[in-house]
């Protein structure tokens, strides 16, 4: 038997879900959600982990010395150190507009870094 006990982070709520497998013909069970959302979350937590990532990058020609950046879609969450590697590397140039693309496929993921602000 398996069994996890995790926190949902779908919303503020912050349910406390187990999620359960009987045996190896089960399909994941979870309990504790208060919507539908806890479910999904529950089982991409134990079978698939993915975050959004939000950071910075360098930009030179802007009042700030940072942009802030984000991932437009989720990223696998054992690559995140890798993608922080990546964007340590980034230097862009003024002006920036909020969505553009700052890191194209980043880690050949289908995933790419936007700006999450114009400067």
């Amino acid at each position: 038997m398996f069994k996890k006990e995790l926190t949902c982070i779908v919303c503020p709520r912050g349910c406390k879900l187990t999620v359960t497998k009987e045996n190896e013909q089960d399909d994941l069970a979870v309990s504790g959600n208060f919507c539908k959302r806890g479910i999904n979350y529950g089982i991409n937590e134990i079978l698939n982990p993915t975050r959004q990532v939000t950071s910075t990058v360098r930009i030179n020609g802007a009042v700030y010395k940072r942009l802030p950046v984000i991932t437009d879609k989720e990223i696998v969450k054992g690559d995140i150190f890798k993608v922080m590697e990546e964007l340590n590397k980034v230097t862009v140039e003024a002006p920036v507009k909020y969505g553009d693309i700052v890191i194209k496929n980043i880690l050949n993921s289908d995933v790419n870094i936007i700006a999450s602000r114009s400067m």
